[in-house]
């Protein structure tokens, strides 16, 4: 299948941005910038065959550029918050962007989320679009000259399959992810949507929320979801003092399995379409979020609001502050290494 690419307009600099549109045989469609990586646009079919975009985003980059809370972007060097936006590494202590309360957020103020990727097209009957980045030494604070390559595939099976891969010249920390707002179906919230986490354990998380360190079961409290649950049944439940610390979800859950391969992490079902979104990670834990802090100030496509809770994150990734928490899997990479990781986001309906 071709692949179409557009104008997505101009930085305040004059450089051209572009979108790039990837097509399936099954009539999927994803719409990719290489600006920021991002994800603008993703359908999927219900079960009458009926597709529509499933992704919170922007029309025009120039909404993009006023601020969106990093719609579908790729987000690093390191997803996710650093405790006081410091690290020891090697005997050495960085020093990052404070963006997040007093913590630093996703890659600081210029992450990889806004910059412009270098992009090739791989036609085929999976299309595919390669992003690839340098990111310099002591870009947001962070060590080593990055190399950068993110290759997003939309395969044959209504599969959006995003693979990661880096490397380094001096050590560094690194833990990069997807930070895609989804809506199944289109409504106002997703409250009603059905949810099957794949992990017994989540992180709970202090009043700046950094994890405390301690791995909780999730067995006999609201983040349980073991077991199929709707976002909404459980998430004003304030007698948990983890409900009040997050606005709701906003922690990374501990996948039950602890391998390294490509495996089930997560089942979204939203009952009034019948889509079904299940997520495969290589990833160790995956931050559920439930669009606590939008606000319905933002134009989204087609000149929709998106308002609190009207999407839900399932950002596969490392742990929040790994760099300071020794106990946590290592997010250190060294020259002599290469980062590889891999999700994918599978669509059916029923």
């Amino acid at each position: 299948m071709s692949i179409e690419k557009q104008s997505f307009g101009k930085l305040p600099d004059g450089r051209e941005t572009s979108l790039y549109t990837l097509k399936n045989v099954a009539g999927m469609e994803a719409k990719i910038s290489d600006f920021g990586g991002i994800l603008v646009s993703l359908t999927a079919p219900d079960r009458d065959g009926n597709f529509a975009d499933v992704v919170h985003g922007c029309d025009s980059l120039e909404i993009y550029l006023k601020g969106v809370p990093y719609f579908g972007a790729i987000i690093g060097r390191f997803g996710n918050r650093i405790a006081k936006g410091s690290f020891e590494l090697d005997g050495v202590t960085y020093s990052l962007p404070i963006n997040n309360g007093v913590n630093a957020l996703h890659g600081g103020l210029k992450g990889f989320d806004k910059k412009i990727w270098n992009a090739t097209v791989i036609e085929g009957e999976e299309p595919a679009l390669k992003l690839s980045y340098l990111a310099a030494d002591m870009e947001e604070g962070y060590p080593g000259n990055l190399s950068i390559e993110v290759i997003y595939t939309l395969q044959i099976d209504n599969t959006l399959r995003i693979d990661y891969k880096a490397t380094t010249d001096k050590a560094t920390v690194l833990n990069l992810t997807n930070h895609s707002y989804f809506n199944l179906n289109g409504a106002a919230d997703v409250l009603d949507h059905e949810v099957i986490l794949h992990a017994d354990k989540f992180l709970p998380v202090d009043a700046t929320v950094i994890p405390t360190g301690e791995l909780r079961p999730v067995a006999g409290t609201p983040f349980d979801f073991t077991e199929k649950h709707k976002i909404g049944e459980r998430i004003n439940d304030t007698s948990y003092e983890q409900i009040i610390l997050g606005s709701g979800y906003d922690h990374c859950y501990v996948l039950t399995d602890t391998s390294s391969v490509l495996r089930l992490a997560a089942e979204v079902f939203e009952p009034q379409t019948g889509r079904l979104m299940e997520v495969f990670t290589t990833e160790p834990g995956m931050q559920f979020y439930s669009a606590n802090h939008l606000k319905g100030d933002i134009i989204g496509k087609g000149g929709i609001t998106y308002g609190r809770r009207s999407a839900f994150c399932v950002e596969t990734q490392h742990f929040p502050d790994s760099p300071n928490q020794p106990h946590f899997p290592s997010t250190v990479l060294r020259p002599d290494e290469v980062y590889q990781s891999t999700t994918s986001y599978k669509f059916s309906a029923k």
